[in-house]
């Protein structure tokens, strides 16, 4: 039951350490407590959990601009990041967590402020017919958050040369660029700026959760960890280190998301498979390498192992391997 609403405020601009300090709030807060914490992140491609780094990001291009790229704990898809975007995260015990409740909080902040949101699809948020929020989802020992991006004025044409959108997914949605699906919400209304938002997601939050928020400097974290888990965002392993070269690569777009499954065979069997997808079920990558890892490289076998599994996308998985000439 909740019975705190408490809201924290990013300390910079630092990407690895504002996601750092994601993961330590929800590690270590107290039950009963209901947390929306307000962060931005400068010049950053952040990609989902089970995300390949290459295929979603001109990595390159980015870091030449002195850009960052980073990874989170959630599924999804890439996204990027500016000053002119502001961040939030809701994160609470399991059993008090409320997506309903939590998107209610955004549209009634875009309400305040004159702009009329509506829900789409599994993860997005739209004004005027055209995203400008997507969301994504963790949970892990008895807490989980919901957090996600509020375009106000992002940069555009870094958005469109930094991100490299599936061609599956913009055939999917029937739109053929970046730029053509999202909007600023400072478009909607000129002059918006991130911090008026954040003001109008405070009072929305108290407003949807019926109590007053109380506006802290979370004492309940160690720095240490912090530091720790901004050392490990930071690094080349955590960001790049799972892209290996691989000999078999099969993908697909279903109605639950996209899926790249990279596979490195050994005399005959599978020693590395990789599995990159913006699913929301961020399970599905660890489950699906653990089903076909040390399977001979065959349909037969491979099929079996997933037809015995309890992946709900196995049907699917399946299918796609059908397709393959192997």
């Amino acid at each position: 039951m909740v019975d705190k609403l408490v809201i924290v405020r990013g300390r910079g601009f630092d990407p690895y350490e504002n996601l750092a300090l994601e993961e330590a709030l929800t590690e270590s807060l107290p039950a009963g407590l209901f947390l929306l914490y307000l962060w931005q992140n400068q010049n950053t491609v952040v990609i989902g959990r089970n995300q390949n780094a290459w295929k979603e990001c001109r990595v390159s291009v980015l870091e030449s601009e002195g850009g960052r790229l980073a990874r989170r704990l959630s599924g999804g898809g890439a996204v990027f990041h500016d000053l002119g975007n502001l961040n939030f995260t809701f994160i609470t015990c399991s059993e008090d967590y409320d997506l309903d409740r939590q998107l209610s909080v955004i549209e009634g902040a875009c309400r305040s402020l004159g702009i009329e949101a509506e829900r789409s699809g599994r993860n997005d948020i739209l004004a005027s017919g055209r995203k400008f929020s997507g969301n994504a989802f963790y949970s892990h020992n008895g807490r989980s958050y919901h957090h996600g991006t509020l375009l106000i004025s992002v940069d555009q044409d870094r958005l469109a040369r930094y991100l490299k959108p599936s061609e599956a997914k913009l055939k999917a949605r029937g739109v053929d660029s970046v730029r053509s699906r999202v909007v600023n919400l400072a478009a909607l209304r000129p002059g918006l700026t991130p911090e008026e938002l954040a003001s109008a997601m405070e009072e929305s939050f108290e407003k949807v959760f019926g109590m007053k928020a109380e506006r802290i400097v979370p004492s309940f974290i160690s720095e240490e960890r912090v530091r720790e888990l901004t050392e490990r965002n930071s690094s080349w392993e955590w960001n790049f280190g799972r892209d290996l070269p691989l000999d078999a690569v099969f993908e697909k777009r279903f109605p639950w998301g996209e899926i790249r499954l990279e596979l490195g065979v050994t005399a005959g069997v599978i020693s590395a498979a990789r599995v990159y997808t913006d699913s929301m079920d961020w399970t599905l990558a660890s489950k699906l390498s653990e089903t076909l890892e040390g399977a001979r490289f065959g349909r037969e076998e491979m099929i079996s192992r997933l037809r015995s599994s309890d992946l709900k996308e196995k049907d699917d998985i399946v299918s796609l391997l059908l397709e393959q000439d192997i």
